[in-house]
C-alpha cells in the first residue's frame, strides 16, 4: 500500500518529471491534450504520493481510496502518475493513442490498471463517485473518493444534480477537486459561460469549500487533510491553476487545450524543465 511522507522538495521534483513525461508522451502520440494535463500536475502528485491509500501491485484492493478523472482528456497526466507509481511500465507511455494500446485517448477501466472510470463525456465523474461513496457507506468501508473536474465541466447540469445528491446523503467520504484554470476548449470560461461566483455556488449546495493555490503543496496537502476531518458533508477543493503550466508559450492559451507541440519543441522544453 502506498501512502508515503514525501518532502515538499521531493514532490516538486516528481512534478517536474511528470510534466516531462506528459510532454514526451504527447509528442510521441502527435495528438492529445497538454493544457489541462499540465495544469493539474501538483494536485495528482499530492494525491498519489501522499494522500491516498492505494496499491499498484493490487489495483483492485477493496480498501483502496479511489481517484476518478472526470476531465478525461487529461489522461496523459493520469497515465504519467500511474506509470511512475508502478501500475504499468513507464515505456508503455510511448504507446499513447496507438491502436490496441492499453493507454487510450481517454481512460478505460478495461485496458489500464489503476483507472477507476471510463471517461470522455464531461460531467459524469461526480455522479460515479457518489455511487461508490454510497456503496462505501452501506458496506461500512472507510475508503475515500477523490474526483477531479475541469472548470468547463461546471457548465454541465449533471454536476449540480450530483452536488445536490452528495449533500443530501451527507457524503463526507467524497472530495471533489475543480481544476480552476479559467480556460476550456474554445476560450475563457467566463466568456463562454460564466461560472462565477463558483465558491458561493458550491456553498449554496451545502458543500464544504476550500480554495487553494494549485501549485502550493503546503496548501494542497492541508486542504486534503481538512477534507478528511469534515463530517456529514462533502468537500470541494477549488484549485486555482494555470492552463499549460510549466511551458511558457502554452500558459493561458486555449490553443493548447488540444494542440500538441512537435518532438523538437518538446526536446527544447524538457531541457528547460531539467
Amino acid at each position: 500500500m502506498i501512502q508515503s511522507k514525501k518532502s515538499i522538495d521531493e514532490l516538486k521534483e516528481i512534478s517536474k518529471n511528470t510534466r516531462r513525461l506528459i510532454l514526451e508522451t504527447l509528442a510521441e502520440a502527435k495528438s492529445g491534450h497538454p493544457g489541462g494535463s499540465l495544469s493539474a500536475v501538483e494536485l495528482l502528485v499530492a494525491l498519489y504520493y501522499v494522500v491516498m491509500r492505494h496499491d499498484p501491485k493490487n489495483p483492485q484492493w477493496l480498501g483502496r481510496d479511489r481517484f476518478i478523472l472526470s476531465k478525461g482528456h487529461a489522461a496523459p497526466l493520469l497515465y504519467s502518475v500511474l506509470a511512475q507509481q508502478g501500475y504499468f511500465p513507464i515505456d508503455q507511455l510511448k504507446t499513447l493513442r496507438k491502436i490496441n494500446s492499453m493507454l487510450q485517448g481517454h481512460p478505460d477501466t478495461k485496458k489500464t490498471p489503476g483507472v477507476e472510470m471510463c471517461a470522455g463525456s464531461e460531467g459524469v465523474g461526480l455522479s460515479v463517485a457518489i455511487g461508490e461513496a454510497l456503496a462505501g457507506k452501506m458496506d461500512k468501508k472507510d475508503y475515500r473518493l477523490y474526483v477531479m473536474m475541469g472548470d468547463g465541466e461546471m457548465e454541465e447540469g449533471q454536476i449540480w444534480e450530483a452536488a445536490m445528491c452528495a449533500s443530501k446523503y451527507r457524503l463526507d467520504n467524497i472530495t471533489a477537486i475543480v481544476d480552476r484554470n479559467g480556460i476550456q476548449q474554445d476560450g475563457l470560461t467566463e466568456q463562454i459561460m460564466p461560472i462565477e461566483p463558483l465558491s458561493a455556488k458550491w456553498k449554496a449546495f451545502n458543500w464544504n469549500v476550500i480554495e487553494v493555490d494549485g501549485y502550493d503543496f503546503e496548501q494542497i496537502l492541508r486542504a486534503f487533510e481538512k477534507a478528511k476531518q469534515i463530517r456529514n458533508k462533502p468537500t470541494v477543493i477549488i484549485a486555482h491553476t494555470t492552463k499549460g503550466k510549466g511551458v511558457e508559450f502554452m500558459e493561458w492559451s486555449p490553443e493548447y487545450h488540444g494542440k500538441v507541440p512537435d518532438k523538437k519543441t518538446v526536446e527544447s522544453i524538457v531541457k528547460q524543465l531539467k
